[in-house]
Order: structure tokens, then sequence, then C-alpha cells
């Protein structure tokens, strides 16, 4: 049986996807605003106790919360088998260890 609780955390998600999907779509006119998206977004997902998903993790900055655009105000990099990612805004820098694949031949 479905609780209230459980309600609550699946409309969470989905407004934390929703302002996700809009932030990159404000970027273009206004930064700030998909900033705010970034910063509404954060505290839905603290509020409710839901974790933000991996797929969103790395679009913004865990320092200074500011959407992350790669070329805008992110630099990547490779280095020493990592993704360096690096906020322009604050400095701060995220490295991520590269990922191999094999093929089974």
């Amino acid at each position: 049986m479905k609780t209230r609780r459980d309600n609550g955390k699946r409309i969470a998600k989905e407004r934390i996807s929703r302002l996700f999907q809009l932030a990159p779509l404000f970027y273009e006119k206004d930064p700030d605003i998909s900033n705010r998206c970034i910063d509404l977004a954060r505290k839905i997902a603290m509020r409710q106790r839901v974790r933000i998903d991996r797929a969103y993790k790395w679009r913004f900055c865990h320092s200074c919360h500011s959407f992350l655009v790669p070329g805008k105000n992110m630099r990547v990099r490779i280095r020493e088998g990592k993704v360096v990612m690096t906020c322009l805004c604050c400095k701060q820098r995220r490295r991520y260890p590269v990922v191999k694949t094999y093929k089974n031949e």
C-alpha cells in the first residue's frame, strides 16, 4: 500500500527531473534562471530526502551550485586516466575515473 510519503517522493523526483530539463533552456536567455532551477531542485531533494539521479549530478557545481554547460562555464579535460571537470565560476575541480569498456570477441 502506498503511503503519503512514497507519493511525495515520487512527485519530488518528477519535479527535480523537470527542473533539470528546463535549466538548459533558460541558460541561453539568462544563466541566473538556470542556476535558480538547480537551487530549487537541490532544495526539493533535501527536503524530501531524495537523491538526485546520477545523470543529473554532473550538471551542476557542488561548490557554488551553478548550472554547468561545457565550453561556457565548465572545462572538461582528460588527465592521467581521469576526467577532470573544472567550474569556471569558482575554479572547483571534480575528478571521475575513466571507465574502459571491453567487448567480448
